[in-house]
């Protein structure tokens, strides 16, 4: 008899959970407290009326409207303006 299995399906059925990355509020009305975007890295930094949590993710600190500033090239930013 054989000692390994032939197939190995059973070792294969592995997957990581997909973890929602991306922007949730691309212009409009916030809340406070509301996800604006969740990412990997600062790519969006957090501008006025935005916060910054420990895994990167920008939310909303008042009520207002999402405004995405580009600074350059490379750097962006996420304010909200405050009604």
């Amino acid at each position: 008899m054989a000692h390994k299995k032939g197939a190995g399906s059973s070792k294969n059925g592995r997957d990581s959970k997909s973890k929602s990355l991306g922007i949730k509020i691309y212009g409009g009305l916030t809340f406070p407290g509301c996800i604006i975007i969740r990412q990997r890295g600062f790519i969006f930094k957090a501008g006025e009326n935005v916060g910054a949590g420990k895994d990167f993710t920008l939310f909303a600190l008042k009520k207002g409207i999402v405004q995405f500033i580009n600074l350059n090239r490379h750097v962006k930013m996420i304010s909200i303006k405050v009604e």
